[in-house]
């Protein structure tokens, strides 16, 4: 069978499967209606993450110990107020008044410049309950009314809800994105109503990406804000490929269904094949070691694949119902004819071909040297929130207060006192809080060992009582000493202690009088506190409040300083020791990047690279698409080092990807274009030609993504969002430029190169 014999066969099939989709075109819609049904319903079922520590592979000490943490520990709300234009005697007796409030548990405050400079007083507040608790929440408010004649800053998670904030703003960037496109779409349409079939398309690919997030379980607030928006500006060009080529075939073919079933078998493969090159990039996000990028990999990818389905099987469905409305709302071409900027791209001398082989070194030693943050307290704000400005307005004036928490194994107390006074003398420590260092008494803590006498005193209970008590737990606990030994010579941790009473009384088996229990319940009540914050199943937790920035030398040190301090006091147990907090995660995303970034990069060129090899079958025009993108994404990531601008790691990482996927199939089309022309033109009218045609489609594609990355870093405050979005509209804006400059110079200047590198993919038979 010889290659005409192949492609006609091709061809048969996907008229087969137009003709099936025309057929059937009601059954389809009926589908897709009961799927978005659904699909819209479990929306609002769909698990997100705020944390993006919570994406860190799972062999990562910040992931180990947040889990844990997350397991056995509760982490009660805390505010730092900051209260300007005080004196210091005026900030203790509010601090004095806050602290006699219900459900506030402890204020710190001292004359250090943690917590007063420049008479501005820091007040740390911690309170009796978690940061979601409506008691807490109010809590806060009663604080805040007491202040309200004072000058308050007030920093807290505490009846916050970050996610609600940033679907209100992506909610305004989606509906000025869509006004945006509907402008592009109706000045590049041939026909005003084809938008409206575009809108109906989208909201349905849209809708069954959304709603089948819920089968991932949980999904990251990076990725569920984005999604819908990069997934609109990525696919919006496979329904313009569809309608385009029907508005063609309806002038040849004798009736609609005829033109739609051509156009139908046509659009497929050319669909099909436009989408590969941004699905390859997407799924090499899924390869990185940090999730996140498999978390926003799979849901654009199967953005893309919704898209693609929706134009191909509900698209042509909606096209039969409305062929007068098309017809009747066709108008004249907006899109002016660029032919003489084509002419002077190929009279140019190659003037851009020059200035980009200047520009590409720079690039690199600038993208290079840019500066990325691994902590978002330390990522520069594109755009201001209030909680935002508050935490510099706090950070600014006081001393980096940073807090780490040392995770152990439960049940070595004096290990935990010893390792308490040696972090207690090294640098950079302003307070550190765990059992082995609560007083229970002057000279004692929580930890040490009390005699039955010792605790008859401390509780004021009859020893004869508390003897028998001691040698219940140590029944139970299979120490006999109580019994067979010296009573009074028994030794037990006050803690736990304290902790078997409080059982025993909730048993029913300990009955104390009405003074007795008062005061039980009263120790009761502050004792688990603390112990709900540093005691767990199997861990015991330590908290750590340090002098040092988040990010740094002098942090890393310090947190491998009291890892090992740790450690050596448990070699033998089969238990890990871990140190977790922002200094931590910063390291460990510091990690993932650098093992990720390269690798995502290398591997995104590569998919890319293969499927051009195959388009195009032209080792030099392939490399050459593949090198002018990988330009502009060079030329991307100087801007943030040229600004003086630190962003997130995130941002470097995701979106090269997508630029290299996205926005390669701007220089696909000039050469596809050029391709065509070559055959019947010189190379430099078959570019001017080329140009002129590709125009329409790069300023559709081009304008909208650019446009949405532009809306979202201008109205979301979030700072991985809005970097991100800057980054993609930058991107794809320089990637617009260069493939109308660049390119078509450095394709006519490398015309004889292309053609001498082209080969042929043997079919079998008689092909060579």
């Amino acid at each position: 069978m010889n290659k005409l014999e192949n492609i006609k066969q091709k061809d048969s099939v996907m008229k087969v499967i137009a003709k099936s989709i025309v057929k059937y075109r009601f059954f389809i819609m009926a589908i897709f209606l009961a799927a978005a049904l659904y699909c819209g319903m479990s929306i609002s079922k769909v698990k997100v993450n705020e944390d993006i520590t919570a994406f860190l592979p799972e062999d990562t000490e910040t992931r180990q110990g947040l889990t844990i943490m997350e397991d056995e520990f509760i982490t009660y709300g805390t505010a730092d107020i900051m209260i300007s234009n005080i004196t210091y005697e005026t900030a203790e007796k509010l601090a004095e008044n806050i602290g006699n409030m219900e459900h506030v548990t402890t204020v710190t405050l001292d004359d250090s410049p943690s917590h007063y400079v420049n008479s501005s007083a820091l007040l740390s507040v911690s309170f009796d309950g978690t940061s979601d608790n409506e008691k807490i929440i109010y809590a806060l408010s009663q604080i805040k009314d007491s202040l309200k004649d004072y000058d308050v800053y007030i920093s807290s998670e505490i009846g916050q809800n970050y996610s609600a904030q940033v679907a209100e703003e992506m909610g305004g960037v989606l509906l000025l994105t869509v006004s945006v496109i509907i402008f592009v779409l109706l000045f590049t349409s041939r026909s005003y109503f084809e938008v409206a079939i575009f809108g109906i398309v989208f909201i349905f690919a849209a809708v069954l990406n959304m709603g089948t997030n819920y089968l991932l379980g949980t999904i990251s607030s990076i990725t569920n804000s984005i999604a819908v928006i990069l997934q609109l500006a990525l696919a919006i060009d496979y329904s313009i490929i569809l309608i385009h080529r029907y508005q063609d075939e309806v002038i040849r073919q004798p009736t609609e269904k005829a033109a739609l079933i051509e156009a139908l078998s046509k659009g497929i493969i050319e669909i099909s094949s436009s989408s590969l090159t941004t699905i390859s990039g997407l799924l090499a996000l899924t390869l990185m070691h940090f999730r996140l990028g498999y978390d926003l990999g799979v849901v654009l990818t199967k953005g893309i694949i919704f898209s693609i389905l929706s134009v191909l099987l509900l698209m042509p469905g909606l096209i039969l119902m409305f062929p007068k409305m098309l017809k009747k709302t066709a108008h004249r071409k907006h899109v002016p004819n660029i032919e003489l900027w084509g002419k002077f791209l190929t009279k140019s001398k190659y003037c851009f071909v020059w200035i980009f082989i200047v520009i590409i070194p720079m690039s690199i030693y600038f993208s290079s040297k840019t500066n990325y943050a691994f902590a978002d307290s330390t990522i520069n704000e594109l755009i201001y929130s209030e909680s935002r400005a508050t935490m510099h307005k706090i950070t600014d004036t006081f001393d980096d207060s940073t807090q780490i928490a040392l995770i152990l194994p439960n049940g070595n107390y004096e290990a935990e006192k010893a390792i308490i006074k040696e972090i207690e003398k090294m640098d950079n420590i302003k307070s550190i809080t765990g059992l082995a260092n609560i007083e229970s008494e002057k000279g004692k803590v929580l930890t040490d060992k009390y005699t039955p006498r010792m605790f008859a005193e401390l509780l004021d209970m009859d020893l004869e009582e508390t003897t028998l008590l001691y040698q219940a737990y140590g029944v139970e606990h299979h120490q006999y000493q109580g019994i067979f030994k010296s009573a009074e010579e028994y030794e037990v941790p006050l803690i736990d202690m304290f902790l078997y009473v409080f059982d025993k009384s909730d048993e029913g088996i300990i009955n104390l009088d009405s003074d007795k229990k008062e005061k039980m319940d009263s120790l009761r009540s502050s004792l688990m506190l603390g112990i709900d914050q540093l005691q767990g199943e199997n861990y015991d937790r330590i908290i750590i409040s340090t002098s040092v920035p988040v990010e740094g030398k002098t942090s890393t040190e310090l947190v491998d300083a009291i890892r090992e301090t740790a450690k050596k006091y448990y070699e033998n147990s089969d238990k890990k020791v871990l140190v977790i907090g922002e200094i931590t995660s910063a390291r460990d995303l510091a990690d993932t990047f650098n093992s990720d970034s390269t690798k995502i990069n290398v591997l995104t060129i590569l998919f890319v690279l293969v499927i051009l090899l195959l388009t195009f079958k032209s080792v030099a025009g392939s490399v050459l698409l593949v090198f002018v993108i990988q330009g502009s994404i060079w030329i991307n990531f100087s801007f943030p080092y040229l600004m003086n601008i630190t962003s997130s790691f995130v941002t470097n990482m995701i979106v090269s990807a997508i630029q290299m996927g996205a926005t390669i199939d701007y220089a696909i089309v000039i050469m596809n274009h050029y391709q065509e022309l070559r055959d019947k033109f010189d190379k430099k009218q078959a570019m001017v030609l080329a140009v002129n045609e590709s125009f329409p489609t790069i300023l559709t594609s081009g304008t909208i993504l650019t446009m949405a990355g532009f809306l979202i870093s201008m109205r979301v405050s979030d700072v991985y969002i809005g970097h991100i979005g800057l980054a993609v509209g930058r991107g794809a804006l320089i990637s617009v430029i260069l493939v109308l400059t660049v390119l078509p110079q450095i394709i006519v200047l490398l015309d004889k190169i292309i053609s001498k590198t082209k080969f042929k993919i043997s079919l079998g038979g008689d092909d060579k």
